[in-house]
């Protein structure tokens, strides 16, 4: 090895001696340092050359038990074509209505849930949920009231959901179909 490559490969030496390596990535274990060469050498035969071992990953952080995520809720299908325009035209086929302006969450959840079920149980077909648009149209109780109508307990008693006609709120108001309540 030249005098050259001898410096080479010291200045090399220091740079990888100053990199770490990224989290999770296989490290190959240091060269050993190579004794002085003399200056003239005649190989006779190619010097043997050391190959770098890699060293094995440590095992990985047993898990963090967490806690069960909640379900997602169900997404809602459309209320039937048919039911709809019927909805759209008779401001009597709403038997029931709620406005939920003025709530925060917590307030607006609780009456949307006492609401639905005493209309499902009092064998109500279709309701009015005026949310309002909120802010530049995009509300909290806007966005959230769907999610509610599928999670439990409501997810079994809801049939359907639609954004209501213009006359009956537009945006700010949705249809929520009801399933038949069972005969007890």
């Amino acid at each position: 090895m030249s005098l050259r490559e001898e410096k080479d490969a010291r200045l090399w030496g220091l740079v990888t001696a100053t990199v770490r390596p990224l989290p999770h990535r296989i490290r190959p274990a240091p060269l050993p340092p190579r004794p002085p060469s003399p200056v003239l050498q005649t190989p006779l035969a190619p010097a043997p050359v050391a190959r770098p071992r890699l060293q094995k990953p440590s095992p990985p952080a047993p898990p963090v038990a967490k806690a069960t995520p909640p379900r997602a809720p169900r997404v809602l299908d459309p209320i039937e074509p048919r039911r709809r325009r019927r909805l759209d035209r008779e401001v009597e086929s709403l038997s029931a209505r709620i406005d939920l302006h003025g709530l925060n969450q917590d307030e607006a959840r609780a009456a949307l849930t006492a609401f639905v079920l005493r209309c499902w149980s009092e064998h109500r077909r279709s309701l009015l949920v005026i949310t309002g648009k909120g802010a530049l149209g995009d509300g909290v109780l806007r966005r959230r009231v769907p999610d509610w109508l599928g999670e439990p307990p409501l997810r079994g008693v809801v049939a359907g959901l639609s954004e209501a006609h213009r006359r009956h709120g537009g945006g700010g108001a949705l249809y929520v179909a009801l399933k038949r309540a069972e005969h007890r």
